[in-house]
């Protein structure tokens, strides 16, 4: 039986990629290590807690020695490090946490890799480490209006006419890393180490950057589900800037599929984009999840746009990222499977289904309920 280790379980894509290892590999050993930070929540995974191939462990990435330890007792034959800090706003606030936990926390995970991989007859034969990236390491790309497109699209627009709406250029693999904020820099750091490690040690490693994810179980301090909060309560919905700025997004359970794929058909030291050739403004987005919640509360659909308001721009804000996912779809054949419409449908009808949960995460009660559970631990 393979023992795989993800790291940052009980966060939101985390939470997904474990739920995914869970059911569909029965005779793997899946170890959800997580240390419960605010944005960490084991009620994410309650319909799998009692699996037999599930397990949960409290750590802290940054902890080498315990982890080094956790390598030899469970044998770990996989590592897919989904752990870090990943909220812009909080790193501009507090860099170091996320150099921290970004950059030693990673650097932590493989040594501790290293060390026990190496020691095996083995040695790297059938070990994986994969690291899960982000496109923001990447920096920023122009806003440009190819000839005859002008956007906004309305919400039936094709995500290849959304994506051909605000530039002519995309994030390659290839594509020079520029990061602009705490975040993303400490993220690309964490990259150049893992591949670094392949380079010098030759650990078998993949990295991918992967576009703005949405979906059920993500911490409302993120676009998506704080909006729509906000919108069931009629809070204001704070918009930096005039709200232009365009990401592209993916349905989280687009990513945990892709994240499968790679780790068991990836080619080694290879990096993969994955990202859902949907790109949006933040504005338009959030006029569709204005309209989407009215509708499905039963109030006039629109009735809500006055609680939009717009605040002073979030500093080094990237204009635009635009994810080219072609070589991952031409040498392993993933494709994003949800429209946006119907992913922001299926978010939206999550989030207002599951008030109970939000309403625990957004009192932090649930930081309270673990912290008295592995106080003694």
């Amino acid at each position: 039986m393979k023992t795989i280790v993800i790291t940052g379980g009980a966060g939101f894509i985390g939470s997904h990629v474990v739920r995914l290892f869970v059911n569909k590999y029965p005779e793997y050993n899946i170890i959800n290590l997580d240390s419960l930070t605010y944005a960490g929540n084991l009620a994410n995974l309650k319909d799998v807690e009692d699996k037999p191939n599930y397990e949960f462990v409290k750590m802290d990435i940054c902890d080498f020695e315990a982890f080094y330890q956790l390598m030899q007792d469970k044998k770990v034959d996989g590592i897919i490090h989904l752990a870090a800090e990943s909220h812009v706003d909080r790193s501009i606030k507090d860099p170091f946490t996320f150099a921290k936990t970004n950059v030693m926390g990673t650097l932590s995970l493989l040594q501790a890799a290293k060390l026990y991989w190496e020691s095996l007859p083995e040695k790297y034969e059938g070990k994986r480490f994969y690291h899960i990236s982000t496109d923001e390491v990447y920096g920023a790309l122009e806003m440009t209006h190819p000839e005859g497109i002008e956007p906004p699209f309305t919400t039936k627009a094709s995500s290849s006419e959304h994506h051909l709406a605000y530039g002519t250029d995309f994030f390659y693999e290839t594509t020079k890393y520029n990061p602009h904020s705490p975040y993303s820099a400490a993220k690309a750091s964490s990259d150049h180490f893992v591949r670094a490690y392949h380079d010098t040690y030759g650990m078998p490693v993949v990295v991918t950057n992967c576009s703005n994810n949405y979906g059920p179980y993500q911490f409302p301090e993120k676009l998506i589900p704080l909006f729509i909060n906000n919108i069931r309560h009629r809070k204001p919905l704070p918009v930096y800037g005039k709200g232009e700025n365009v990401r592209d997004w993916l349905f989280v359970e687009d990513h945990a599929r892709a994240i499968d794929l790679i780790f068991h058909e990836g080619k080694i030291a290879e990096t993969y984009n994955i990202g859902g050739f949907n790109e949006w403004k933040n504005i338009d987005i959030i006029h569709v999840l204005i309209n989407t919640v009215d509708r499905l509360l039963g109030r006039k659909e629109g009735e809500d746009l006055d609680l939009i308001t717009f605040v002073t721009d979030r500093a080094g804000h990237d204009m635009r990222y635009a994810i080219d996912s072609s070589k991952l779809q031409k040498e392993l054949g993933w494709e994003p499977s949800l429209q946006f419409e119907e992913g922001i449908e299926k978010t939206v009808r999550w989030y207002l289904d599951n008030q109970d949960w939000l309403d625990n995460v957004t009192s932090g009660d649930y930081q309270k309920y673990y912290e008295n559970m592995y106080k003694d631990r």
